[in-house]
């Protein structure tokens, strides 16, 4: 992980006595993968740096509550997950359902099939979720929570859950369909 000639642990005892010189070697070294992360639960790029830099923010205020156990790019990652949670909750209510045929599904297609569909048009497409939709889906599909740990950290029922996960994915499999019917009109 760390491109400096530091180890990872030095690099981590150095930030935790504040060197910004290291902390922005840790900053550099770890915010291209992250943002992917923050990006995943976002709902445009300016929303997911804002999400990355409050996540960096965290990593820098605990990183001496990391204990060396596991790695500590799956903690800053879950912390950055965290806090995505935490922004979610203060700008969203999930007790909203919404209707699968009210979706508007407004992504354009610059492939011929699902199988040539690239990640980032996938992620448009969970980008296009309800909120509460993309976040259930997202703690499930990549973070591997299972429905019981997704409803205490969102604060909702498992039901809640296994719904919105089913609604998610109905609405993703539409919009897919939909989009490989717009290719095949287009291009036949």
């Amino acid at each position: 992980m760390i491109v400096d000639s530091l180890g990872e642990k030095e690099l981590i005892k150095m930030c935790i006595k504040g060197d910004r010189r290291c902390q922005n070697i840790l900053y550099e070294n770890l915010s291209p993968k992250m943002m992917v992360v923050c990006y995943r639960y976002s709902r445009n790029r300016e929303d997911a740096e804002d999400t990355l830099m409050e996540g960096f923010l965290k990593v820098f205020e605990n990183i001496k509550q990391f204990r060396n156990e596991g790695s500590f790019e799956g903690w800053v990652r879950k912390i950055m997950v965290n806090t995505a949670i935490t922004k979610f909750k203060k700008t969203n209510t999930l007790a909203v359902v919404v209707s699968i045929e009210s979706i508007h599904y407004g992504i354009k297609s610059d492939e011929n099939t699902f199988d040539e569909m690239g990640a980032k048009q996938l992620m448009e497409m969970i980008q296009q979720l309800p909120p509460a939709y993309q976040m259930v889906f997202n703690l499930y599909s990549f973070e591997g929570m299972k429905h019981k740990e997704i409803a205490v950290k969102l604060g909702i029922s498992e039901g809640t859950s296994k719904s919105n996960l089913f609604d998610a994915r109905a609405i993703l499999k539409k919009t897919i369909e939909k989009t490989r019917q717009y290719d095949l009109v287009s291009n036949g």
